[in-house]
């Protein structure tokens, strides 16, 4: 019966995991991704905090799946909520994104890179 439980529970991980992936790069994505490919800095900054979330999350020793990046993703947006940052309301100016949203689009991209 453990099989059984743990499998399902695998599942319903990795659907959640792949729902708050799906949220994140629909508000933060999208845009994010649309405005580095005509920002270098942003792209160059996107590709920086992928290389630290993958140091910090020991991707280079095991793979990264949706329920690791998930995971942290909610971790930063915890951590920066409790600490008095707010998302933006309406659309968000990626000609001036702060640190959190740059950590965030970074997981997008890394999460473009997971298989299905």
């Amino acid at each position: 019966m453990n099989g059984l439980f743990s499998g399902a529970a695998a599942r319903a991980a990795m659907r959640s995991a792949h729902a708050c992936l799906d949220e994140l790069t629909a508000t933060v994505g999208r845009t994010g991704f649309a405005a580095s490919a005509h920002d270098p800095a942003l792209l160059a900054a996107i590709d920086q905090h992928a290389a630290g979330i993958r140091d910090s999350l020991s991707g280079d020793t095991r793979p990264l799946t949706a329920v690791i990046l998930a995971a942290y993703a909610e971790g930063v947006r915890d951590a920066a909520f409790k600490h008095g940052w707010t998302a933006p309301a309406g659309e968000i100016d990626w000609s001036r994104p702060d640190w959190v949203l740059h950590r965030l689009l970074a997981v997008c991209a890394l999460s473009r890179g997971l298989s299905a």
